[in-house]
């Protein structure tokens, strides 16, 4: 009898176990979409590349939980209506274990909806204050604009500006009647507003403006001595070419500009971005700054090359592996993939990426904003490799990265 019942009891325990040790052989999906096709392909692939290197990373560590980490994808195409079905197939039909974001703002929001139904934690990348209309508690974004991205954005455009000596007094503010442009130009009224400065020329223009020219030259029409600018890829090249063109005389110019942190532009504009003042989120400058970052990039550079995406990857990539380092860490502390307990703890908990310390704020932005303000030059030619190495970019802003100040005035430091 007690031969029966010993028997019976490690039955019983065996077939407890047997749904465990099951989950522990299959493995960890995570699904996303990604702009692999259209406008934002280029981004969206070298996104891919550095999730697929953390996926790597992570699996020749035992993965996550004992599971191997498999990525399930699909192509948003660039294309806000796509988002809606790609994940309701990622989470009806793959059944995937985690979801996360593709790259920025328009495939982010449309996902939200379907994220805060299903009560998701959902990581993403590079959304611009996406959650200020949904006020979702499980949302996380990683871009490091702070709490409040369109304050933080150009913080360190006019902080440096109010540095020279004698400080501007007036500014002109442009950009494309667009989504993000919009956010950047609502931040740099207010930032004006705090300095005192007065805005002397206030203008959005179409997205498929083809000419700057006439836009300069009104902005010089009005002597500012400052000018921020906020635009997409193809207008940034458009306004540095026609400040070039219009031979534009100010004491600041930049600020906002998309574009130029990637090779592609920094290798079309060339000497043309020298005495342009913009933002960056990594320079070589400050590589001893991030020290885990030199191995990552080695890893990067040499898949981007083979698969003809950005050849640098110092913007965008660095930024993916880290959102996947947060959900990482995140579900390593909880020890499950409870949606409410890791939305929790990475409320509470701060993180070690490649990208530095993260911590967030309620709202799900980052809780301190780093954007960082730099002024290019010393470039020649069109070469990508002087991009590679350190001499091309004084950091100007925030302080604990400061390198050096700003040139001025613009026109006289294009050379």
């Amino acid at each position: 009898m007690k031969l029966i019942r010993a028997i019976a009891a490690m039955l019983g325990a065996m077939l407890l176990a047997a749904p465990a040790a099951v989950l522990a052989q299959q493995p960890l999906k995570i699904g996303f979409g990604m702009s692999l096709t259209g406008p934002l392909a280029g981004n969206g692939k070298a996104a891919l590349i550095a999730m697929e290197i953390w996926r790597d990373d992570v699996n020749k560590k035992g993965g996550i939980l004992g599971r191997k980490v498999e990525f399930i994808y699909y192509d948003d195409q660039t294309n806000p209506a796509t988002v809606p079905s790609i994940y309701a197939k990622l989470l009806d039909v793959d059944k995937v274990d985690l979801v996360v974001s593709g790259y920025g703002t328009n495939v982010i929001a449309p996902a939200m909806p379907i994220m805060m139904q299903r009560k998701l934690t959902f990581m993403s990348l590079f959304g611009l204050n996406v959650n200020s209309k949904f006020k979702y508690d499980r949302y996380f974004q990683i871009m490091p604009a702070g709490p409040d991205p369109a304050i933080g954005w150009s913080q360190g455009f006019f902080d440096a500006a109010m540095g020279m000596n004698p400080k501007p007094r007036t500014v002109a503010l442009v950009g494309a009647d667009a989504e993000y442009p919009a956010m950047a130009l609502e931040g740099a009224r207010a930032h004006a507003k705090r300095v005192g400065l007065k805005v002397v020329y206030d203008k959005t223009y179409p997205p498929k403006t083809v000419d700057y020219s006439p836009i300069v030259r009104a902005i010089q029409a009005t002597n500012p001595d400052i000018v921020f600018v906020a635009s997409y890829p193809p207008d940034s090249a458009g306004m540095v070419r026609a400040a070039t063109e219009v031979g534009l005389k100010t004491r600041m110019f930049g600020g906002g500009l998309v574009g130029p942190q990637f090779a592609a532009l920094k290798t079309q504009l060339g000497p043309l971005l020298n005495g342009v003042v913009n933002y960056e989120f990594f320079v070589p400058e400050l590589s001893k700054q991030f020290p885990f970052l030199e191995g990552f990039l080695k890893k990067y550079q040499e898949r981007a090359a083979k698969e003809g995406v950005d050849p640098l990857g110092f913007y965008l990539p660095p930024y993916a592996y880290a959102m996947m380092q947060v959900l990482e860490q995140a579900i390593g502390k909880v020890g499950s993939l409870d949606q409410e307990k890791l939305a929790a703890y990475i409320h509470k908990a701060e993180f070690d990426t490649f990208v530095g310390k993260v911590r967030f704020a309620q709202n799900g932005e980052w809780a301190r904003s780093r954007v960082m303000m730099t002024q290019y030059s010393g470039i020649s030619g069109n070469g990508v490799e002087q991009f590679k190495k350190p001499g091309k970019v004084t950091v100007l802003y925030p302080k604990e990265y400061r390198t050096g100040d700003v040139k001025a005035p613009y026109h006289e430091n294009k050379k």
